[in-house]
């Protein structure tokens, strides 16, 4: 094959071929996570990370730039195995590529666990963790949200626990997917939905006072959609105060460290956000008992008083004086006896007219009668037939449970002048 004569193309300049290496390069190999050995590391002043990734047969060149650097878990040293991710990129005045690094983790310790401290260090770091975001629950909250699987016995369990802490709560449950593909993107929207429709700006109907957010125990695997950062993020952004109750009491996810409250079990967070309707009973009983001893131990020291002035001698002739005193006493204690009666009384009668009213107040008691609740896939409660879409698939609620239906045809009711 004969040579091209130079007059008949232009040459490349070594800096326009350095270009175009550059480009193919780092457009044709997409990021991905490499293995090998350290060696060489060198921290340099200006605060980037020098190193070669080497195994048996090749090596390259790698670098950490210094705003990656704090994020590492750990200090890069010689002969240190580690899997690091990043892309490949072409250093044009010495015609060299290398390996540019944004994650790293020991070759040693399980992929799942590193991830998760990497980005605890992270979150940790832009304050999302710090105990002055985290506020308290309400002592008394109307109506709470759950975000957890609507058939998983998390919410079972949490459930029962309310009714019997404190049956006028009302509930709204926020269906989602706890683990799997998609799991932590519905678990963040749900967050982000409860804030939008339910939160301060909202009518006191749907006006929702705390969420709790979790689900059953299982393998790190199985919680890792708690560990997630659009979830823990999702969290740290709630205007309404958020209990985490991922798995079991010796599980711990990053949801936990962005909650207002970290509650051990699903359980216990039934138990966290609502009052006890039995303590409070006790409680009230204990204050009117310690009034009643204080009142009478009042009483009692006053008559000592005067049994011991009317044995001086100066009061001996105004015994009857005393005496009738002393029949006053009587009285009074017997007419104080008498208004406390009452008093407590007229207090139980109104506890109980309360909790009548409360009672028929209360939306389970509707349930059991025949009623449903209706919400749509979004969580929205179903108040009008304008609201209902043919084919669409919406969820309704009874007193014992959950089904899903779809319509299949809107029929409109004549409306009363």
């Amino acid at each position: 094959m004969d040579k091209p004569i130079l007059t008949e193309f232009k040459p490349l300049t070594v800096t326009e071929l350095a270009v175009q290496i550059k480009s193919v390069l780092e457009t044709s190999i997409p990021h991905c996570w490499v293995e090998g050995e350290l060696s060489n590391v060198t921290y340099a002043t200006s605060g980037h990370v020098y190193c070669t990734l080497k195994d048996a047969n090749a090596q390259m060149k790698c670098v950490v730039w210094r705003s990656v650097t704090r994020f590492l878990p750990f200090r890069f040293e010689n002969g240190q195995k580690v899997i690091v991710f990043g892309s490949i990129q072409v250093y044009e005045p010495r015609g060299e590529y290398q390996f540019i690094i944004e994650q790293a983790i020991t070759a040693g310790i399980g992929f799942l666990q590193q991830q998760f401290e990497i980005l605890k260090k992270r979150l940790s770091e832009e304050g999302l963790f710090d105990a002055t975001r985290k506020r308290s629950l309400p002592e008394f909250p109307k109506r709470i949200a759950i975000v957890t699987s609507p058939t998983g016995a998390a919410i079972e369990d949490m459930m029962r626990i309310l009714r019997q802490q404190w049956k006028m709560i009302e509930v709204v449950l926020a269906g989602v997917k706890v683990q799997g593909e998609g799991a932590a993107e519905e678990i963040a929207n749900a967050i982000f939905k409860i804030n939008q429709y339910c939160g301060e700006n909202a009518p006191d109907t749907q006006k929702v006072d705390v969420i709790i957010v979790g689900r059953g125990g299982g393998s790190l695997e199985d919680l890792w959609a708690f560990n997630e950062e659009v979830v823990v993020r999702a969290i740290a952004n709630s205007k309404i105060p958020i209990v985490s109750a991922v798995g079991h009491e010796i599980d711990y996810s990053l949801s936990d460290f962005a909650a207002d409250v970290r509650a051990p079990t699903p359980t216990a967070a039934a138990q966290l956000v609502v009052p006890d309707a039995v303590a409070i009973h006790d409680d009230v009983e204990n204050y009117f008992l310690s009034i009643k001893t204080s009142v009478q131990q009042k009483i009692k020291n006053e008559r000592e008083k005067l049994y011991n002035l009317a044995k001086r001698g100066s009061f001996t002739r105004p015994l009857d004086r005393l005496n009738l005193l002393f029949q006053r006493i009587d009285e009074l204690d017997h007419r104080s006896r008498m208004a406390m009666k009452r008093i407590m009384e007229n207090l139980k009668s109104s506890v109980n007219h309360l909790v009548f009213r409360i009672e028929a107040l209360n939306p389970l008691r509707l349930l059991a009668r025949g009623f449903a609740v209706v919400h749509d896939k979004q969580g929205k409660m179903i108040t009008s037939v304008n609201m209902v879409q043919v084919q669409e698939e919406y969820s309704v609620s009874l007193s014992d449970g959950i089904f899903r239906v779809i319509c299949k045809e809107k029929l409109f009711g004549e409306k009363n002048d």
